[in-house]
């Protein structure tokens, strides 16, 4: 004991000393009452400066966990010693009998638990977040010094749950440039879409019980859903969107709550809905009441094509039943957990409340570091110079895959990834097993289908592999494609 000590080069030495210390007693190595080394034996003990050993005892006595008794020592606190060494009065609980579940249900769609790691050095197009060495370092230092030099004090106290007000008001400029009409409409800031989409579930009423989404939709959405005991209605995606005529169908033979749609870089397809079908789509669930929920996910990841405006901007300000969610998480710095979600004033209003219920307010840190360096002019710049690298990656898989898979089908007008379609009774779940033991991965379609549908489809994110590897990844999973098909 005290000679087994690792010091690490990084903190303070006296505060390793104190929390090693710490550990001891409340292990119930060092009991109660019992008095400790001297400050000259513990120092020759751990090999430190006697200096040392006086600071972490002094801050030991602060923090209650000893106490000095002049002339005679320094002795383990009453209340510190043995803690957890000592016997439990009761019985333990068996906590997968206390579960409800909305835990249940998210343990089991929790892909970072349940999918397949990537070993060091493999290839992985699980991903589709931000290549990370594209951030914009300098500018993003440079909006942090200038917004604590003006309001430090304020924004690292707590903030309102609707959110910094000079980001609301930044990004509903920046949505009305989208074409949205923003008459009767407010924003409330979230930690994400996750966070957005959660409350917006959490507010809206059961009356069916019932969601409608695009099949294939995002992952996320789907887990969501169930969590909240939706049953989930899945509408099949054509090349230009959804399909308007199982819309109507599935519209008449059941009433739902809700829709979700992701009608820009629709993940997983990567598929854009064309202009005529999100006129068409807002009115056929207007009409019927239904309130949508619009995923704006990689909306600006265009890389042709003409612009086309969000759900939300569709039918101007009678369009009050479309709530829109966006995040720059997939464009700027997923790290800066900032979303938001525009709506209905009223709606807003409801979701204000259960969001200060919740988590009281999204870090005003992030928030006004995001606005200063959207006001500093900055996102422009770098939107510019990531849609370049990422649009070469993109053009670099769409040809690896042309090239080397014995594809059936490949979507994708833009974004992170490519979504690839093989024959219909091909496994890309025993692809995946025959490609990981060649140290490349890929997500499997099936997880974002709602009728169990998909396992002849999967997911290729491309943003944040190189070069090189995109080439040679693609080119591992079509010889395994080939050699389980036989060619």
């Amino acid at each position: 004991m005290y000679s087994d000590i690792q010091f690490a080069s990084d903190r303070p030495v006296s505060m390793q000393v104190k929390d090693y210390m710490k550990r001891l007693m409340i292990s119930g190595a060092l009991q109660a009452n019992q008095k400790l080394p001297s400050t000259r034996e513990l120092s020759l003990l751990m090999n430190v400066g006697r200096n040392t050993i006086v600071t972490a005892y002094a801050d030991l006595v602060d923090e209650g966990f000893i106490y000095a008794v002049k002339g005679k020592g320094n002795f383990v606190a009453q209340s510190a010693g043995g803690v957890a060494a000592e016997e439990g009065t009761g019985k333990q609980l068996d906590w997968s009998e206390r579960i409800n579940e909305l835990a249940r249900a998210a343990e089991e769609h929790d892909l970072m638990k349940h999918g397949i790691r990537a070993k060091r050095g493999a290839i992985s197009f699980t991903s589709i977040a931000p290549d990370e060495k594209l951030f914009d370092l300098q500018n993003v230092k440079r909006a942090f010094l200038d917004r604590m030099s003006l309001e430090g004090n304020i924004i690292l106290n707590y903030g309102y749950a609707k959110g910094y007000k000079p980001l609301i008001d930044i990004l509903m400029r920046y949505m009305e440039n989208k074409g949205v009409d923003l008459a009767g409409k407010d924003m409330l800031i979230t930690n994400g879409f996750t966070e957005g989409f959660d409350l917006v579930l959490s507010a809206l009423g059961k009356r069916s019980g019932h969601a409608l989404c695009e099949n294939p939709t995002h992952h996320t959405a789907i887990k969501n859903l169930k969590m909240h005991q939706f049953a989930i209605t899945g509408v099949d995606m054509e090349p230009d969107g959804i399909s308007l005529e199982q819309l109507e169908e599935k519209l008449g033979g059941q009433e739902f709550d809700l829709a979700y749609l992701v009608p820009s870089y629709h993940n997983p397809t990567g598929i854009v809905m064309s202009h005529e079908k999100r006129a068409e789509t807002v009115r056929m669930l207007n009409d019927r009441r239904i309130p949508i929920i619009e995923d704006g996910f990689n909306e600006e990841l265009r890389y042709s094509g003409a612009h086309v405006a969000p759900l939300l901007a569709y039918g101007g300000n009678r369009n009050n039943g479309t709530i829109y969610l966006g995040s720059f998480s997939k464009i700027l710095f997923p790290g800066l957990r900032v979303g938001w979600i525009l709506a209905d004033k009223e709606l807003i209003d409801y979701l204000e409340s259960v969001k200060r219920a919740r988590t009281i307010h999204t870090s005003t840190l992030d928030q006004s570091l995001l606005y200063q360096y959207l006001h500093n002019g900055n996102f422009e710049k770098y939107l510019k110079r990531a849609k370049a690298e990422y649009k070469r990656k993109y053009e670099l898989a769409v040809e690896s895959c042309k090239t080397y898979l014995p594809l059936k089908r490949l979507s994708g007008d833009g974004g992170l990834h490519l979504f690839v379609e093989f024959e219909k009774n091909f496994s890309t779940r025993e692809l995946l097993q025959a490609c990981t033991e060649q140290g490349v991965l890929f997500t499997p379609g099936d997880i974002f289908y709602t009728d169990g549908g998909g396992r002849h489809t999967m997911r290729l994110g491309f943003s944040r592999v190189s070069d090189e590897n995109i080439v040679i990844g693609i080119q591992r999973i079509g010889d395994a494609a080939k050699a389980m098909l036989g060619k």
